[in-house]
């Protein structure tokens, strides 16, 4: 018998429970997992409190769109028993059973090696945030970013993928240049290594013009909308943005003057179905730019399965900041 917190549906409603069921209780998987670690991503929060439809499978379902653990056994080649894996996206938490479980199913293909740098607990101090941050600066790369380009301008910079941003592009040598709207923020970007702080009223009313001033050399959007939008009026020529948010609003309202006269590129990130060869890249990527340093800071909290319903409240309230950790098996 182990733990697993659990969404149900009570009366229509759908709600937490921290529930006690067996291996006959897990939905069918290849490939079967030890939860060490999961984490609270705002998609988590949002599921957790049901304020918004972010679970398309059936209840009950074990949120938590990240994990990392050992497996127990596996019907594939592709693991031994023993071997530990991380679980981000492919609809983990969402469509199927993800993190918040001590024990959990999971089709092999959904996983990918924990890098040997890592630790578990690291590795969701990283999780989705900076596994999509990641994909974030290597699509900036591949459309020509390099450390001397200029200033890279990241937006939701104190939330966890903003802030994984600011740390990555800091440590791979960009000038990092962190928005947001949160004063108390500030120290804490800076030792990120963010060179400078904008804030969020720069860029939420969007652009004045079709195309304003060239004053990026890339960007790395975590809200959308008309902050998106300023960012494609306000790109270098030939620079690029890396949009994976919609804090904003999912509705964009811009022109083709910036692309068809500047030559510059919207470039979508989509971590949830990334295929693996590029999954694995990027998180060698990550072991290797993220020091154990750094990752402690970002660290903002380390709670227990029993824990995940308040510290989802705290994520949508704004009151945390950096990562939230879940110790599955404590």
């Amino acid at each position: 018998m182990f733990r697993a917190l659990l969404l149900h549906n009570t009366d229509g409603d759908v709600t937490p429970r921290l529930d006690t069921i067996t291996r006959d209780d897990l939905p069918p998987g290849d490939t079967h997992v030890r939860v060490l670690y999961s984490s609270i991503n705002y998609k988590d929060a949002l599921a957790v409190t049901n304020r918004a439809p972010i679970i398309r499978g059936d209840l009950p379902i074990a949120p938590g769109i990240d994990l990392v653990g050992e497996v127990v056994s596996s019907e594939s080649d592709a693991w031994d028993t023993g071997d530990r894996v991380i679980g981000t996206g492919w609809g983990l938490g969402e469509d199927v059973w993800g993190g918040y479980t001590e024990e959990v199913r999971v089709r092999a293909d959904q996983l990918v090696a924990l890098p040997e740098g890592l630790s578990p607990h690291q590795a969701m101090t990283i999780g989705t945030a900076g596994f999509t941050a990641m994909l974030s600066v290597m699509a900036l790369e591949d459309h020509g970013l390099a450390p001397d380009s200029g200033e890279v301008v990241v937006t939701g910079a104190s939330g966890g993928a903003g802030s994984m941003a600011v740390a990555l592009l800091a440590q791979a040598g960009y000038t990092a240049v962190a928005s947001t709207g949160s004063e108390n923020a500030h120290a804490y970007l800076n030792t990120l290594g963010a060179e400078r702080i904008v804030h969020r009223d720069a860029f939420s009313d969007g652009p004045k013009r079709p195309m304003e001033s060239g004053q990026w050399a890339g960007a790395i959007d975590a809200v959308g909308g008309d902050t998106l939008a300023t960012l494609i009026a306000q790109l270098k020529r030939h620079a690029s943005v890396a949009s994976f948010g919609n804090a904003a609003g999912h509705e964009l309202h811009t022109t083709v003057l910036p692309f068809i006269l500047r030559g510059v590129n919207l470039l979508g990130i989509d971590s949830n179905t990334c295929p693996n060869d590029r999954r694995r890249t990027a998180w060698a990527r990550l072991d290797a730019l993220l020091t154990d340093d750094l990752l402690e800071r970002m660290t903002y909290q380390v709670i227990n399965l029993e824990d995940v319903p308040d510290a989802a409240q705290d994520v949508l309230s704004g009151d945390s900041r950096g990562r939230i950790v879940v110790e599955v098996q404590g």
